[in-house]
């Protein structure tokens, strides 16, 4: 039985919590840090580019992110690196990178240590 507050409200983006007790997932956050967006000197998951990272039993791996912007000049590039930087892990057997434009990446998603690095603490 669904409860009302289940269903998201019309407009929000139907995005999968992460999988976060997977033995794979602190590798797989430490591989995304080793990406970096040509344009910003900080990592895409602390840029909080990384929107979401599910693992299945299998060692399947699913990875929803957001660029900086649209018009970024690696849009069509940076799924590989993603992939590439995770895909030697031991015990993942694929990985799937998706760009999602929604909802839309602001500044407001960096971790403390992008703004840090950015100087906007």
């Amino acid at each position: 039985m669904n409860d009302e507050s289940d269903i998201p409200a019309e407009g929000t983006p139907l995005i999968k919590p992460s999988t976060v007790d997977h033995p794979l997932y602190d590798q797989i956050v430490e591989a995304c840090r080793t990406v970096y967006d040509p344009e910003i000197p900080v990592n895409i998951y602390d840029l909080g580019l990384v929107y979401t990272i599910e693992i299945s039993e299998e060692g399947d791996v699913a990875i929803a992110m957001s660029l900086t912007a649209p018009g970024c000049p690696v849009a069509g590039e940076m799924p590989g690196w993603v992939a590439e930087a995770i895909e030697p892990i031991p015990g993942v057997r694929q990985v799937n990178v998706e760009v999602v434009w929604e909802p839309q990446w602001g500044m407001d998603m960096m971790s403390d240590e992008a703004r840090l690095e950015l100087g906007f603490m």
